[in-house]
């Protein structure tokens, strides 16, 4: 890597175990091989090397030009095998073609014919060869290889067996062109029969059998050549590879020679060096002031993560390791030591091989020479890491303590073991109002002024107690001092003590930190109160609400006392939200609860519920009372006008009424059972009060509508949704479907006891609550995912959506990702939407049809006929069917009205090019008067009952529920 150092090192040599420098060096009289007998050595190996190098081009091109003959082969007798069989063709169906593919793959063979006659001339044209050789299919990087291997290796036996059977094969190959034009001759003769053209076709076929031999006979004689030069270059390698290795081992015996003398040598001299260097973990330098050599000792090199020679020995070495940082103040060092001559001692941080800086201390002195001249510098260099690291640690330690005692925010004061005060950080001062140059040396007790919260008496003595470790940390009192001296503010704190020991382990002093928790105590008061009310109006919040109706019920059931729980939703609340802003909704709500907090006693709570909705928690107030509150709420709220912007509203209130007593439920019920009166009140013309009657058949059935609502996420989360199919069959010729079933999927719940529910038990509270689109992509999601499986036994796949999938503008993109997910056509799915909820929402239905007839759904009209404007909107619905109205065929036997509004629907749903289908159908009568109205498709427990679809349901309670459709 370096310049290796001088042999006039005296005692400072390298030890022994280093291995020699290649560079011309002289020690102990030994001449070592200098880098001109480099040449020497290697030119006897240049020749043996090129010659082998030639040797193995020249093998690799023979090879190449065999394997080339080999695939020029393959191509000829492709050429020939394809030639014959056109030319049999053309025997048999004297297309013209055929006779055109025979030329195209007879002048593979040609080719390569007229490459071989050039070939064998004295004086060859190459460029015809090459046109031959490529005409013949041969690639053109092989044709050079080729005419090489002809030219010089004709006579080798192989090689000229290969070339005589291709003499022979184009010899077959003319006789067989011969018979092709033969054939050609005969076959434009006018009644030229099959049997006139039969032996021109047999020579062929001889012809043929006789090429394959010769075929097979050039390739086996290429074969042999291969091989019979594959032994000659593998026994050329072989010698020429024991020649080269005899020739390095007789070139190599000199130099191993001489350098075993080298090291002989230089153990001898190096010995007391080795002996002293292992005596020692300091290592060892030495600089020639004139050479600029500086030779490192392995010890130097050790201490740097380097082996013992792979320090270059040069001065850069160390200006290179050096930090950057120190490279002045080294050079300025060592300018002066050989200026003044004193002793040299510095010390400085190198560079470890690991990336690492590593302090070292290097000591050494100047050596003169012949008239007094500085000759050289040498000396030792010592590990201080550790050294270094400890100073440096203390002083973070007590950097770190500093700092750390400054920026901590409580409040930190040191007494010594007689409670005199020893230091404040600045937190104490500003917590106890003592500067620290006053407070030091005065007595713990009067700069930390200690009460008890309780009884205000002061606290013992804290360094007694910690001494005798008898301090128990608990909150207390802590009087500041004023700025005149005299005891100012009381501040809550929390006192902690701990004793410094020193190093036996003996108390010398004590930490008190005085943690301040006034403010945690006022932000726990702050957080108490805001997890409590309501931010907007303060009054208190639902959980709040919650917690105190939880006790009221509890006393009610205990003492039988009763209470009146009202829930109220402001009626007009949406139009101010919506017309003027969030703003006004917000003062809006503020205003009502002031003016419900005027109608109300101190002892009643109000609480806010969340949006408009607010809750009343009359205690001890029978349902007399409560309806007579209720009441005042309600006029005093209709008789507010709130103003915003010059504009005035009018703002209602609907109140539900609850009494609470023995027989009152849980919180959860009780609350359920005001939303239902309060939600009563609303439908009922708003602006009025509902008192809550376990009886009342209104009340229960929205008290009912809203337990579903539970029960129907709860069975969605527990999978025990599940769905049935019924036939649809086609009753009229031209309504045949294509091959498949179609089936129409009717939603089934499972109830908690493992009974099926049909649909109307819960279906009218989905669409009161908006469940029917999280319903309705269960259904879709359900039946690909079990159509996936099925697509082939169903041609189409009826499902029915509600009203409130079609106002969502998503639902089009979900039916096209779950096609895409589960490998769905969607030109198998029918869905079936009613005629009132399309009617509804004329617009928005047909544009939500015909997005979804795009992606290549179709649709149905169900209950068709129910209201009276169904004939005028039909031509704005794109649908593809009508299902009559089940209550018009269940009854048109018995009803000529009902029998001529199902004629009327059949006849206008032709007229429209739209097919109609009958549900209910419940016998062969109703089958047959159907089939002779006209219509096209009919469905009903006399066609087949629903069948379970997907998941699996119980069988328990199965039957009943099936009579239900849709």
């Amino acid at each position: 890597m370096g310049q290796p150092r001088r042999v006039d090192r005296g005692p400072l040599e390298r030890p022994r175990d280093t291995a020699p420098r290649t560079r011309p060096m002289r020690r102990a009289g030994v001449s070592l091989p200098a880098s001109g007998h480099v040449l020497r050595i290697i030119w006897p190996f240049v020749p043996v090397v090129v010659a082998l190098a030639l040797f193995s081009i020249a093998s690799l091109d023979l090879l190449s030009a065999a394997r080339a003959f080999v695939a020029g082969e393959s191509q000829w007798s492709k050429g020939q095998k394809h030639a014959v069989l056109h030319l049999l063709r053309y025997g048999e169906d004297r297309d013209p073609a055929d006779f055109d593919a025979y030329l195209a793959s007879i002048a593979i063979p040609f080719g390569d014919h007229r490459a071989r006659l050039e070939l064998d001339r004295a004086e060859p044209d190459l460029e015809r060869v090459h046109e031959g050789l490529l005409a013949g299919g041969n690639h053109p990087e092989d044709i050079p290889r080729m005419v090489r291997l002809y030219r010089n290796f004709r006579y080798i036996h192989e090689v000229d067996a290969a070339i005589r059977v291709w003499a022979q094969g184009d010899l077959e190959i003319f006789a067989l062109h011969e018979q092709a034009l033969a054939l050609r001759r005969l076959v434009s003769q006018p009644g030229c029969d099959d049997a006139c053209v039969a032996p021109v076709l047999r020579n062929i076929a001889q012809i043929d059998a006789r090429l394959t031999p010769l075929e097979r006979a050039f390739s086996g004689h290429l074969g042999q050549a291969s091989r019979r030069v594959t032994r000659l270059l593998t026994t050329g390698s072989a010698v020429m590879a024991a020649a080269l290795l005899m020739s390095a081992i007789l070139l190599s015996v000199g130099p191993l020679r001489r350098e075993r003398r080298l090291r002989e040598a230089l153990a001898q001299r190096e010995e007391q060096l080795q002996l002293a260097v292992e005596g020692s973990n300091d290592g060892l330098w030495d600089w020639h002031l004139g050479h600029g050599e500086l030779y490192f000792s392995p010890r130097c090199a050790q201490m740097l993560g380097y082996s013992g020679d792979e320090l270059p020995h040069a001065r850069e070495t160390v200006l290179g390791l050096l930090h950057p940082s120190e490279l002045a103040a080294f050079e300025a060092k060592l300018a002066h030591h050989l200026r003044s001559g004193e002793p040299y001692d510095a010390e400085f941080r190198l560079r470890t091989r690991a990336g690492d800086y590593l302090w070292v201390r290097a000591r050494g002195r100047l050596v003169r020479g012949a008239g007094r001249r500085r000759a050289r510098m040498a000396g030792s260099l010592t590990d201080i890491s550790e050294h270094k690291r400890y100073e440096t640690q203390l002083f973070a330690e007590k950097e770190r303590a500093q700092v750390t005692l400054q920026a901590i925010g409580d409040a930190v004061v040191t007494a010594d073991v007689w409670g005199r005060v020893q230091s404040l950080n600045p937190a104490a001062e500003a917590l106890t109002g003592w500067r620290e140059a006053e407070a030091r040396g005065q007595p713990l007790s009067a700069v930390c002024v200690l009460r008890d919260e309780d009884s205000l008496a002061p606290l013992p003595d804290i360094v007694t107690l910690a001494l005798r470790q008898r301090w128990h940390s608990r909150s207390a009192q802590l009087v500041q001092r004023d700025g005149a001296g005299q005891p100012g503010p009381v501040l809550a704190v929390k006192p902690s003590v701990a004793l410094i020991r020193d190093r036996a382990a003996q108390a010398i002093g004590v930490v008190v930190v005085l943690h301040d928790i006034s403010q945690e105590r006022a932000h726990a008061a702050r957080l108490a109160y805001e997890a409590s009310h309501d931010a907007l109006t303060g009054l208190v919040n639902r959980a709040e609400f919650e917690r105190r109706l939880a006790a009221a019920i509890e006393l009610a059931r205990a003492q039988g006392v009763p209470h009146t729980l009202m829930y109220l939703d402001l009626d007009q609340f949406k139009v101010v939200n919506d017309t003027c802003g969030h703003a006004a909704g917000d003062e809006l709500i503020r205003q009502m609860a002031e003016i419900m907090r005027g109608q109300l006693r101190r002892s009643d709570m109000l609480a806010r519920l969340g949006g408009d909705e607010f809750g009343v928690l009359l205690e001890h107030c029978g349902s007399a009372d409560g309806e007579r509150v209720a009441e005042g709420l309600r006029h005093a709220i209709a008789s507010f006008r709130f103003a915003h912007r010059q504009r005035t509203f009018a703002v209602g209130v609907s109140i539900g009424l609850v009494t609470l007593d023995r027989h009152t439920g849980s919180v959860a019920e009780a609350l359920s059972a005001a939303d239902a009166a309060c939600y009563v009140a609303k439908e009922g013309g708003r602006n009025r009060v509902q008192v809550y009657h376990p009886l009342d058949s209104v009340v229960q059935a929205r008290h009912g509508e809203m337990e579903w609502v539970s029960r129907v996420h709860a069975a969605l989360a527990a999978g025990r949704f599940c769905l049935f199919s019924q036939e649809i069959v086609p009753v009229q010729p031209a309504a045949l479907p294509p091959a498949g079933r179609h089936v129409e999927l009717l939603l089934r719940l499972v109830d908690e006891r493992g009974r099926l529910v049909p649909p109307m038990a819960f279906v009218p509270a989905c669409e009161r609550y908006n469940l029917m689109p999280m319903i309705d992509r269960w259904v879709v999601e359900t039946a690909f995912a079990t159509l996936a499986g099925r697509q082939a036994e169903i041609a189409t796949c009826a499902i029915n959506l509600s009203g409130s999938s079609l106002a969502d503008i998503q639902f089009p993109d979900f039916v096209r990702e779950q096609a895409q997910r589960f490998g769905i056509a969607l030109d198998g799915i029918c869905f079936e939407v009613t005629e009132t909820a399309a009617i509804a929402n004329l617009a928005q239905a047909g544009a939500f049809i015909m997005q979804l007839q795009q992606l290549g759904c179709r649709f149905a009209l169900d209950d068709f006929g129910a209201g009276m404007s169904s004939f005028t909107y039909l031509k704005h619905l794109p649908a593809a069917y009508l299902k009559i109205d089940g209550s018009f065929v269940r009854d048109m036997l018995a009803d000529p009205v009902n029998l001529v509004m199902v004629e009327v629907i059949q006849r206008i749903g032709h007229a429209m090019g739209k097919q109609t289908i009958a549900e209910f159908v419940e016998n062969e009568a109703m089958l047959a008067r159907l089939r002779e109205l006209g219509v096209d498709l009919v469905q009903g427990y006399h066609i087949a009952p629903p069948v379970p679809f997907a998941p699996a349901v119980p069988e328990a309670g199965a039957r009943p529920a099936l009579a239900l459709a849709g």
